[in-house]
């Protein structure tokens, strides 16, 4: 019986091992976290917020602060975001450019070329809601990084023939701070830099949709156009191709 009795309290401790494992792993994952009594886990709000079908949040929900900033900071959302460029480049390398040097791909600013990375860290990965002054005030613009990503979009683009637009809803007394910040990162050239008039209230989507609109009058023709925000690329027109990056800290409308 003795030999029985080992197997079976074997059996039993490494059922525990197993469970306890698991158990770790789900609350890692946040599988057993309901959000705000809604039932769902961290992950299926991200792909709820990536998919736009989550709109108009302000914070990253209470709970998910932890995931979001293993997101952030970890492989997944260099990631996430290698697999979007690459598609991007897979089609940019496909195109037939006419020869006149009108091809132009759209790319938003912030979290799109620059990465606001070191303000999301002080900000607890979006717990804590913030307005612009306070971001500005932390980044200074200068600040900022490359995405990585984006980066190597940017420059085999320009290798391809196709020049880049870069289009921002910052004001116009930020367009010398933006140049400076995008021209330190690796952002050498571009066609046009387009930015906000101070005092006209427009929408994130209808002025960037009017500045592409712009663009086309004057000849571009968008081949492509990149953003971290959905209203970065709806709108009309938007461009032959959009390509969304992930985003999980904040909510533009």
């Amino acid at each position: 019986m003795k030999p029985l009795l080992s197997t079976f309290m074997l059996i039993q401790n490494l059922i525990v091992i197993l469970m306890t494992n698991n158990k770790l792993h789900a609350t890692h994952a946040h599988d057993l976290l309901g959000i705000n009594g809604g039932g769902f886990s961290c992950e299926s709000w991200l792909l709820g917020v990536e998919t736009n079908n989550l709109r108009g949040w302000k914070t990253v929900p209470r709970g998910c602060e932890s995931f979001v900033r293993q997101y952030m900071i970890g492989k997944r959302y260099g990631d996430d975001s290698a697999v979007v460029v690459g598609e991007a480049e897979k089609y940019a390398r496909g195109l037939k450019l006419g020869g006149d040097g009108k091809e132009v791909w759209v790319f938003d600013v912030d979290d799109t070329a620059l990465s606001n990375l070191p303000f999301y860290a002080h900000r607890g990965f979006g717990a804590r809601a913030y307005n612009k002054s306070e971001f500005d005030v932390w980044v200074n613009k200068s600040r900022r990084t490359a995405l990585p990503q984006s980066l190597r979009l940017y420059k085999t683009l320009l290798s391809l023939g196709i020049k880049v637009v870069f289009l921002s809803t910052d004001f116009k007394h930020d367009r010398d701070i933006i140049s400076a910040n995008l021209r330190k990162v690796g952002y050498i050239t571009w066609e046009k830099l387009l930015v906000r008039i101070h005092g006209v209230k427009l929408s994130t989507i209808s002025f960037k949709s009017s500045q592409r609109k712009e663009l086309q009058q004057e000849g571009y023709k968008i081949v492509g156009n990149i953003g971290d925000q959905w209203s970065d690329i709806l709108g009309t027109p938007e461009g032959d191709r959009t390509f969304k990056l992930p985003n999980p800290m904040y909510y533009v409308n």
